[in-house]
């Protein structure tokens, strides 16, 4: 090989490499007492970097093809853009009242942001992010989730104890379904047949059937349930139980809890990684991330972050 072949070789080796690195999965969970994000590294479990957000931030969505994290500021009245590659804010969007619950679309093109105070969803396009519609919606409006297919929106309405469900093609509320005492956290399947909400009061989860968000279970669980995540396939739900610092396990077949786990003081966000086995529990009180292995059900390492993590949502990029 002469020297131009090996410049070239070398230029192609490190732009692979590049590309790499900049592809490594990375979980950002809201602190919200410290007013701060932590970007934690999930190949390693270390964490690489401390944003400020100031607003009280709380919930995340990440839009892998902006590359870019969404991270909603109740007491900042709308939500920062993060540069997921440089790990900057690059813009702040008002939306009024609290917002807190907050998605981003399939393709990437859409942003919903749920307003506690003002009962309505925020929609929002990612290039120059101009508000596109304003819905409204229950009572409180918090968890929000996206079919798989794109098609809906799946939003939890705390304070009516309903979850509604949106047509994406016309911003209209196809159905509104009655479940659980104070559904916040809520998740839907790969196949977009299930959705499943945490109800905070009731202490289960409601199944609801992703077409016609008919109910189809209601599975008793841990103290003040919060939110949820799938893995292994959707064949097991993970809920954070706030009040008995524990995380229980569903299986989806049997739409039975197979064990809870002891994690961190009050449990709050729960997200899984990119390979589909690491489940990962943010905890307010003892400002920590547990890590579950979805398949032995231990948690596997803990790690610190700042005072007060929340993560609602889907935080892992």
């Amino acid at each position: 090989m002469n020297i131009k072949q090996s410049l070239i070789a070398a230029v192609i080796g490190f732009s692979a490499f590049s590309t790499v690195t900049s592809a490594e999965p990375y979980a950002f969970v809201t602190n919200q007492i410290d007013n701060s994000v932590s970007v934690i590294n999930v190949t390693d479990n270390e964490v690489v970097n401390t944003v400020k957000i100031t607003g009280k931030p709380v919930g995340v969505a990440i839009n892998p093809k902006n590359s870019q994290v969404y991270v909603s500021t109740p007491n900042g009245n709308g939500f920062a853009v993060l540069d997921a590659d440089s790990m900057k804010i690059i813009k702040k969007v008002k939306v009024g009242g609290a917002s807190l619950g907050i998605a981003v679309d399939v393709n990437g093109e859409r942003v919903f942001v749920a307003d506690w105070y003002e009962n309505t969803v925020s929609v929002f396009e990612t290039e120059e992010f101009k508000l596109l519609k304003t819905i409204t919606v229950g009572k409180s409006p918090s968890g929000m989730t996206v079919s798989p297919d794109n098609r809906w929106l799946y939003v939890a309405n705390r304070m009516d104890d309903s979850v509604s469900q949106i047509d994406l093609k016309t911003y209209r509320t196809r159905n509104t379904t009655k479940i659980g005492a104070h559904p916040f956290g809520l998740s839907v399947d790969g196949k977009g047949e299930r959705v499943y909400t945490a109800n905070v009061e009731s202490d289960d989860v409601s199944v609801l059937d992703g077409v016609h968000l008919k109910r189809l279970a209601l599975i008793k669980i841990g103290a003040r349930p919060y939110a949820t995540a799938l893995a292994l396939n959707d064949s097991r739900l993970f809920v954070t139980n706030q009040d008995d610092s524990t995380v229980s396990v569903i299986d989806t077949e049997s739409l039975k809890e197979i064990a809870q786990i002891e994690v961190g003081e009050k449990p709050e966000g729960i997200s899984t990684a990119p390979d589909d086995r690491h489940v990962y529990v943010a905890n307010w009180l003892d400002s920590t991330v547990s890590v579950i292995d979805a398949e032995t059900l231990k948690v596997v390492t803990t790690i610190e972050t700042g005072e007060g993590s929340r993560a609602f949502g889907q935080f892992i990029r």
